[in-house]
């Protein structure tokens, strides 16, 4: 995946005030009382990731809750000792690390992204003051850690699949998620190559993959990206050879 060049500014400097239309992608901004709404957003930053350019890196404090306003991201371990895993995408809609902020932790993960992404970013201060604050916040943040802790489960049982196409199924079910990825709704804006760098396969073997679902009507491959014709088929879907 190509890097940003050396020359570009860290992501946190080229970052500025949300504009209208990327307040409107940022969905929990609406559980929140008008001054508590107006002080969140007078600390949001958004900022424009380049491809292969890192967000979060692993061992880093952290310090912000992310979002994804448009884009694509990659969440994985690849500077951890061990073995290198891809643990998620985080598309459209999508906020991640409220688990390490609430432990005040450093990142055990690294996330990059897959495509030029808008990403937005709050302070851990106003993540804690709003948890401070709203119970409506509180409620979100629960319903996202309950969801997520679903998604991860599901994630391990999809490790050990050694089926393509079962593979394929479930990662873009996952991706398609509802409530962690409101902004996504029915069409992913996906490349066959991205998907091939989240589900560990080539290019060309994820689009057999996708050619099979979409045969089997559970998905539409379009212009630029996959339309989910029946996420709870996805979500199931079960290839011929089975697991590992």
């Amino acid at each position: 995946m190509d890097k940003p060049p050396s020359t570009s500014p860290p992501l946190r400097q080229r970052a500025r005030p949300a504009r209208p239309d990327e307040l409107a992608a940022i969905h929990w901004l609406a559980v929140l009382e008008p001054q508590q709404r107006a002080d969140a957003v007078a600390q949001l930053q958004v900022a424009e990731a380049e491809v292969g350019e890192r967000v979060c890196r692993f061992g880093r404090p952290a310090n912000y809750w992310f979002g994804v306003v448009d884009g694509l991201l990659k969440m994985s371990n690849d500077d951890a000792v061990g073995p290198s895993i891809t643990f998620t995408g985080v598309p459209p809609g999508g906020w991640f690390g409220e688990g390490t902020l609430l432990k005040r932790e450093s990142y055990r993960y690294n996330i990059q992204a897959l495509r030029r992404s808008v990403v937005a970013g709050l302070p851990l201060e106003t993540f804690h003051a709003l948890l401070d604050q709203s119970i409506a916040f509180n409620r979100f943040i629960l319903n996202q850690l309950n969801e997520r802790l679903g998604q991860f489960i599901a994630a391990r049982e999809i490790d050990r699949l050694s089926d393509p196409d079962t593979r394929v199924a479930r990662n873009l079910a996952a991706m398609f998620h509802p409530l962690l990825y409101p902004g996504v709704g029915s069409l992913l804006r996906i490349t066959q190559l991205e998907l091939g760098y989240l589900v560990g396969l080539s290019r060309q073997r994820v689009n057999q993959a996708l050619n099979t679902l979409a045969a089997g009507g559970l998905i539409r491959v379009e212009y630029g990206g996959v339309r989910v014709l029946d996420r709870e088929r996805l979500r199931v879907y079960q290839g011929p050879r089975g697991a590992a």
